[in-house]
């Protein structure tokens, strides 16, 4: 499939594509025009790629979890960091539970005041 397709399947614009191709996140083949051409797989894996990009993973960090995932090639230093990178989301879950209770305490009290007429607390 050619670039605008990927980008249209996945929901990623044509230049992060060609920005994941820079930092070898992905790979197409040229065609004899020069145009870029995808294998279907890559639809996952450019989906795979955005939820690892939206756990904070920088690419760097994403170029070095991909072997694993697309080879099955994994070495102990790679399973010591996809546990760092697990330990690092569970931290960003449980801060973002915590906002979130803290969020619903003043909701609650701002309902409280809004309807009884009585100032928040």
């Amino acid at each position: 499939m050619r670039i605008g397709e990927l980008a249209a399947a996945t929901g990623v614009s044509v230049r992060a594509l060609r920005y994941y191709e820079e930092q070898h996140l992905l790979a197409s083949e040229r065609s004899p025009s020069g145009q870029r051409h995808y294998p279907d797989s890559a639809v996952d894996r450019v989906l795979l790629i955005r939820q690892l990009y939206a756990a904070g993973l920088p690419s760097r960090s994403i170029v070095e979890l991909l072997p694993c995932v697309v080879t099955g090639e994994v070495t102990p230093e790679l399973l010591d960091r996809l546990s760092a990178e697990r330990d690092r989301i569970n931290t960003q879950i449980d801060t973002l539970v915590g906002t979130r209770d803290r969020l619903d305490t003043v909701i609650a009290a701002a309902t409280t005041t809004f309807t009884t007429g009585r100032p928040c607390p």
